[in-house]
């Protein structure tokens, strides 16, 4: 099968995705509540693109990841964290097909700072990096960061991506101009 023909399946990952200690899957509306409850923090969301975020927000967000599953071909996977084995959401992490001539995609997480430092972010993006690699067939999978956030900078250090770039005024985020870190690791890097 070919990549061309690969992009075309309706759901080209096999959902849910199963770690040890978690389950990454589809969100869904009555996730509203425990998106919000890590979005609407400010320590949550100060090196982010979005919030702190109002329910209203939080609801959106669900709803948009809703829409992008109905997507034929599906080339955007937002996925809730939920931790076993009460399947409680705790986060989200993101996987996005953002070029599928040279096979890249875009790597993305975030946490309730309840489970900060215990190494979900990093068990949740290494399954999604594997999923990208096998089951989508990418080469190529990148993540960046704001500059400041080494938390995140470890966890792409720690699943095998190089830092590539660093990058002064990147991204007006929150209205501030922000410095980014640019990772990235080749299938091969990965699997290898």
């Amino acid at each position: 099968m070919t990549l061309r023909a690969r992009v075309r399946v309706q759901h080209p990952l096999a959902l849910p995705i199963e770690t040890p200690r978690l389950q990454l899957r589809d969100f869904r509306k009555a996730d509203v509540e425990a998106v919000h409850a890590y979005a609407s923090l400010d320590e949550v969301a100060r090196f982010m693109i979005w919030g702190p975020n109002t329910l209203a927000q939080s609801r959106a967000a669900i709803d948009g990841f809703i829409e992008d599953q109905r997507a034929k071909p599906r080339v955007v996977f937002d996925l809730a964290i939920a931790l076993k084995p009460k399947k409680h959401v705790i986060g989200g992490a993101g996987l996005r097909i953002t070029d599928w001539e040279s096979r890249t995609g875009d790597l993305g997480y975030v946490l309730h700072p309840d489970y900060w430092g215990h190494g979900l972010a990093e068990e949740a993006a290494r399954a999604l990096l594997e999923a990208g690699f096998l089951e989508l067939g990418l080469r190529r999978i990148v993540a960046s960061c704001d500059q400041r956030n080494r938390a995140s900078a470890r966890v792409m250090e720690k699943l095998g991506m190089r830092r590539e770039g660093a990058f002064r005024q990147s991204r007006l985020i929150q209205d501030h101009w922000r410095d980014e870190y640019l990772y990235a690791i080749l299938a091969e890097e990965f699997l290898g």
